[in-house]
This record gives structure tokens, C-alpha cells and sequence, in this order.
């Protein structure tokens, strides 16, 4: 069963690359997007947010950020580390100008290596209110399918129970028959351009892939 959940999953996440690469307009349709969460009372009511750094097709965020870090909000970017172990983790970076960061691992901006745990700028993931979650798939009850790395599956179990997580995306990227698995996380909510749509939350059992 394992290996046919595997199989489904990488099926799925080739159409949902192609659907997210095939996206027009990209630039006005992630604005949209951001408006949207920009909106959410989540949003409004955090004083840490967590934004990613879009990268090839993602739904771009980066043209949005000079605005939140001028309203006074505290603003956090991730990057991609390893822990003591060498597991795949995100650093968190409290960002305070665009100029703090470089391009990096597979050409996404972060901030310089030689910074990196670099006091008064890393973030716990306890200080994080909400999170903006990238994908490459979501559903629209809030189940995720990320690029299999899992970056984002070990932050998003460090956070806070209280944190809202929020997934980002097309509406392209939405799949009513999504794949996942019995420990894969729920967002709270899923903004596309289209519209937001109230996800079932970490509370709620991931529901398995059938058979």
C-alpha cells in the first residue's frame, strides 16, 4: 500500500507542476492571491509572520514583501538547512530589508550563509503567529502535497497549536481527489486568486488515501 501511495503521490505531483507552470498571468494572479491573505484576520492579528520566497513557477510572493516589512509587522523568511542530524530543515530569518538576502539553494533568495544563526535574527518557531505554506498541490479542505523534501512537514510540527497555517496558491493547484497520507498536516485555510476556502486544520485526522 505503501509503495502504491508513493506511486499516486508522484502521478499527482507531476500534474500539479504542470498546471502550476502553465499559469498565466502569474504576476497578477499572485497578487490577487496575496490581497486575499494580506486580508485574513490571521494575518491582521500576527505580530511574527512567516512568508516564503516564491521560486520558479510557486505563486509569487517576493514583489508583496517591501510592503509588509514597512507596516511594522514582524516579518520572518525561511531557509533551507539541515538540523544536527542532517535532516532537511528551515532556518527562520527575521527580515528587515530585501537587501538582506542572496540567491540561493536552487536559486531561492536567503540570506548569506556566513549569517546564518547570527544573534537577534534567527526566530523560534514558537514566536511564528502564522504561516504561509507553499505547495505543490493543496486540496480544497486544506490537505497539502509539498515537493517532498520536508522542509516544511518538520517546521509545521514545531509551531505553535495555536499558529495559523496557511496554504498559498493557483486555483490551478487545487485537486478535489488529492493525495495524502495518515501523518500529512492540514492547513486552517487555502488562499488562491479565486477565493479562501476553510481548511480542517491540524485538529483533524488526515484522511487516508484509499486503497
Amino acid at each position: 500500500m505503501l509503495t502504491e501511495l508513493v506511486d499516486r503521490k508522484s502521478v499527482m505531483r507531476r500534474a500539479a507542476y504542470d498546471a502550476r507552470n502553465a499559469q498565466e498571468d502569474k504576476e497578477a494572479v499572485s497578487q490577487r492571491a496575496i490581497a486575499r491573505f494580506l486580508e485574513l484576520p490571521e494575518y491582521r492579528g500576527a505580530k511574527t509572520a512567516l512568508w516564503y520566497l516564491d521560486c520558479r513557477s510557486e505563486l509569487r510572493t517576493r514583489q508583496a514583501l517591501p510592503a509588509a516589512l514597512a507596516s511594522g509587522q514582524r516579518i520572518v523568511v525561511p531557509y533551507c538547512t539541515v538540523d544536527e542530524h542532517g535532516a532537511n530543515k528551515l532556518g527562520l530569518w527575521h527580515l528587515q530589508g530585501m537587501d538582506e538576502l542572496v540567491v540561493g539553494k536552487w536559486k531561492i533568495l536567503e540570506p548569506p550563509r556566513d549569517r546564518w544563526g547570527e544573534a537577534g535574527k534567527e526566530v523560534d518557531p514558537a514566536e511564528i503567529d502564522i504561516v504561509m505554506v507553499p505547495g505543490v498541490a493543496f486540496s480544497r479542505e486544506g490537505g497539502r502535497m509539498g515537493n517532498g523534501q520536508g522542509y516544511y512537514d518538520r517546521l509545521l510540527g514545531r509551531v505553535r497549536p495555536d499558529c495559523a497555517l496557511v496554504g498559498l496558491c493557483y486555483e490551478c493547484q487545487l485537486f478535489d481527489d488529492l493525495v495524502v497520507g495518515p501523518h500529512d498536516v492540514f492547513m486552517d485555510k487555502v488562499v488562491s486568486e479565486e477565493a479562501v476556502y476553510a481548511g480542517r486544520g491540524r485538529r483533524a485526522a488526515a484522511v487516508r488515501a484509499p486503497k
